[in-house]
């Protein structure tokens, strides 16, 4: 029989066929016109460049059916159930293109045949490349590949991996249902044991299950694929790596750009995770996604604007993203954030000020004409968080230089008293951001009076050593509140205070090695017109001496603090000679 009639022979046999048939008898079927094609590929007149790419494509073909055939389950997948009639369709149009191209004499349209034959080619490769995720995955040689069943919590590594690839093999291959079936099935193993996120990102294909995101899938398809995909980005640094390397920023980016508002939000959480990388901020700008960000601040929900601003916090550490943020108008929409914003957002949003203000003059002066400072000392009071507190005290502190900001910072009594209330009662870095602003300030005396209940801890915070910097604010914060005679009053009243004051200046003592603070402290208290009774009772407490022999290590101010606290030269004389008998 000549390979014409052989395939018109395969052709009638197989266009008889039920669509309903089983997968053994598809197979069987498949097998008999394969083997007619890769005969009539070869002896085709017309069209043969063609025929002998197609040819090619039959032999692999023929390879993968042979090898999933001899699987021992290979029948019990469901997804042969759809792939073998799909294939058997593409052979049989290959089986009448070859009828037609096996005279040399081809009479027909030549564009509208090279155009099928290159749709059936297509076709054919689909087919192939199904197969081989079938093939590869192992899931074909699995008895419980019939169901998507979830594995226990006491299951094996193995069996999680073989569910991972099967799940996966069918996300890649079956249609519209399996693949949300496939998604599902993923989404609750990751939502059901955070450590398989590490496994799906190491067995799975994220790079497919970014390719999902794309817009010309499903709408079902691709709210599950971005569930996942933020799940995986959000869940350990394993998998958000992967996400980040499997080119997963850029489709986010533009879900959180276009996307539905509940897509949105998963997107941003996972544009907020993967930023947090600082090898990936970047890649913010390269996508242009700086201004979907600002953009999600300004209209997205509560939940989309906390993680795009956790987002820009995040990107705001490269330089030439700081840029781009300026640009694009970030500022007034940050700003805008610590009113309306939730907790999480004004916390992320005074997080970011603080960095932005912290970097220039150019962001300082931005900020300060949007009345961020305003805005600043208002949330200072609402907020309870230590953390957002700190952002915030830090982003003032960088503003406080600007003259408009000191008038304003150093006028508000209830701003003042809140540093006060910091210095009692915060962390030790809210207290040494405290101090620092106290220190620097323009207060008035009335305010001065107002936190003088707070000079008992700024003593106890020149005794700490770290953070650095901390001795030096405590000592400028209490000399200046020692301004005011009413607090150098309270200050010796106060046997602690001076105890710990006495032990400081003690050059025995380690744990203050600069002396120069302690004695800033002893010379606030004794100038500014100090009555006799707060000298008597610094030299009552020992402060003298300590003065004095600090006074001959030259430490910087301890002279002009003892003739401060000595009066008149004749009682200077009369403790010098005291000592040296001593």
């Amino acid at each position: 029989m000549n390979p014409a009639a052989a395939v018109a022979a395969a052709v009638a046999t197989t266009t008889t066929t039920p669509p309903s048939s089983s997968p053994q008898t598809l197979l069987s079927l498949i097998t008999n016109l394969l083997s007619v094609l890769l005969l009539s590929s070869l002896t085709a007149k017309s069209f043969t460049g063609r025929w002998q790419t197609i040819h090619s494509k039959l032999t692999s073909l023929s390879s993968s059916v042979s090898s999933f055939s001899s699987s021992p389950h290979w029948s019990e997948n469901p997804l042969i159930h759809s792939l073998l009639p799909s294939l058997l369709s593409t052979l049989h149009r290959l089986s009448s293109l070859s009828d037609l191209c096996s005279l040399s004499d081809f009479s027909g349209g030549k564009l509208h045949m090279q155009s099928d034959l290159d749709m059936a080619s297509a076709s054919l490769s689909h087919s192939l490349h199904d197969l081989d995720l079938l093939l590869r995955s192992g899931v074909l040689h699995q008895s419980n590949a019939i169901v998507l069943s979830q594995p226990g919590p006491c299951s094996s590594k193995q069996d999680l991996v073989f569910f991972i690839r099967d799940l996966f093999t069918r996300l890649q291959i079956g249609g519209i249902e399996f693949k949300n079936k496939a998604l599902e099935s993923l989404l609750h193993l990751l939502d059901r044991d955070e450590k398989s996120a590490s496994l799906v990102a190491k067995e799975g294909n994220i790079g497919y299950l970014i390719h999902l995101l794309d817009f010309n899938h499903n709408k079902s398809i691709r709210e599950h694929a971005t569930t996942a995909v933020s799940v995986l980005a959000s869940e350990n640094d394993e998998s958000r790596k992967c996400v980040f390397e499997e080119g997963g920023l850029g489709p986010l980016l533009r879900i959180l750009d276009t996307g539905s508002m509940p897509m949105k939000e998963k997107a941003s959480a996972a544009v907020e995770a993967i930023t947090a990388d600082p090898e990936n901020s970047w890649a913010v700008s390269a996508y242009g996604g700086v201004s979907v960000l600002i953009e999600a601040c300004r209209s997205g929900s509560v939940v989309t604007q906390s993680h795009a601003v956790g987002a820009i916090r995040n990107v705001a550490y490269v330089e030439e993203i700081k840029n781009s943020l300026a640009e694009e108008g970030a500022v007034p929409v940050l700003i805008q954030l610590l009113v309306s914003g939730t907790s999480s957002t004004q916390a992320k949003a005074a997080n970011c000020i603080s960095l932005l203000a912290s970097s220039g003059e150019y962001f300082r002066a931005l900020i300060v004409q949007q009345r961020g400072v305003q805005r600043l000392m208002v949330l200072i009071q609402e907020v309870s968080n230590p953390i957002t507190s700190e952002h915030v005290l830090r982003a003032i502190s960088s503003l406080s230089g600007f003259d408009s900001s000191t008038r304003i910072l150093s006028s508000s009594t209830a701003f003042i008293t809140k540093l006060g209330e910091f210095i009692k009662h915060g962390n030790v870095l809210l207290q040494q951001i405290s101090a620092s602003l106290l220190a620097s300030l323009s207060i008035s005396d009335g305010n001065k009076r107002a936190i003088g209940d707070c000079m008992g801890s700024l003593v106890k915070l020149m005794e700490s050593p770290k953070p650095v910097g901390l001795q030096e604010s405590a000592a400028e914060a209490l000399s200046s509140l020692l301004t005011v005679r009413s607090n150098r009053k309270e200050f010796v009243r106060d046997e602690k205070s001076v105890m710990r004051l006495v032990q400081m200046l003690d050059p025995k003592n380690e744990v203050v090695q600069c002396k120069i603070f302690p004695v800033m402290v002893v010379a606030a208290v004794v100038g500014g017109g100090t009555s006799q009774g707060c000298r008597k009772r610094l030299m009552a407490a020992g402060v003298h001496h300590h003065l004095q022999r600090l006074s001959e290590m030259n430490v910087a101010g301890a002279n002009k603090a003892l003739q401060r606290l000595s009066g008149n030269r004749l009682i200077n004389t009369i403790f010098s000679r005291r000592t040296w008998r001593e």
